[in-house]
């Protein structure tokens, strides 16, 4: 039979074994690696039917760079150059796809309006037409008339980058800034069927547009 000396021994040799609440606390608290920013949004923030639907990302305020801007969709893959090289050049902002054709351009001179701007083709031909159709104190009216379809109205806080682009029927494109957590871009969700080189020079006249001087 062990006497107390033993059994105070015993003790106090188990509680030594035992690592302190201190201790335990540095273990969990072992710096880890930073993750890498967060280019898309969370799962639960993207719940809407895309049907077919392509989605790009876009930088905001993109005619004051005057650089090169590759357009990438949501899986990373570049799908326009928007040459800004050639607005100092030619004055014009040019949108070219990997091939590099000219899908899409905005002259220079078009970039310092405030109530509308053109959008041509490649061919230097008018092919839509951003135009601020209504602005009174409670709202502003947008359209953008295509030459070769139905015109299209804006509807949303174009400010804040939300907003859809569509015909009253039809939904031709949307805007969320919500898609993507890099700072000053947006997201443009594209429906099928549509010409997405016009699209993205669209939203690009009316970001020019509303944020003039700002």
């Amino acid at each position: 039979m062990f006497s107390w000396k033993w059994i105070v021994a015993l003790v106090v040799m188990a509680a030594a074994s035992v690592p302190s609440a201190s201790r335990a606390q540095d273990w969990t608290s072992t710096p880890q690696a930073s993750a890498p920013e967060e280019t898309t949004a969370p799962a639960e923030f993207d719940t809407e039917p895309r049907d077919g639907a392509e989605r790009y990302q876009m930088r905001q305020k993109l005619v004051s760079f005057g650089d090169d801007f590759w357009i990438e969709n949501d899986r990373g893959e570049r799908v326009y150059k928007v040459n800004g090289k050639m607005m100092r050049v030619r004055g014009t902002l040019e949108f070219e796809n990997t091939e590099g054709k000219v899908k899409a351009q905005i002259q220079e001179r078009m970039l310092r309006a405030k109530d509308s701007m053109a959008i041509e083709n490649g061919k230097g031909d008018k092919v839509a037409e951003v135009k601020r159709a209504l602005i009174t104190p409670i709202r502003e009216r947008w359209v953008v008339k295509i030459a070769d379809g139905p015109d299209l109205e804006v509807q949303g806080d174009l400010l804040a980058h939300e907003y859809r682009i569509g015909d009253g029927k039809h939904k031709a494109a949307k805007v969320s800034k919500k898609w993507f957590r890099i700072k000053d871009t947006y997201g443009v969700q594209i429906e099928p069927n549509q010409n997405e080189a016009v699209i993205l020079a669209v939203t690009v006249a009316i970001d020019a547009m509303v944020h003039a001087g700002k």
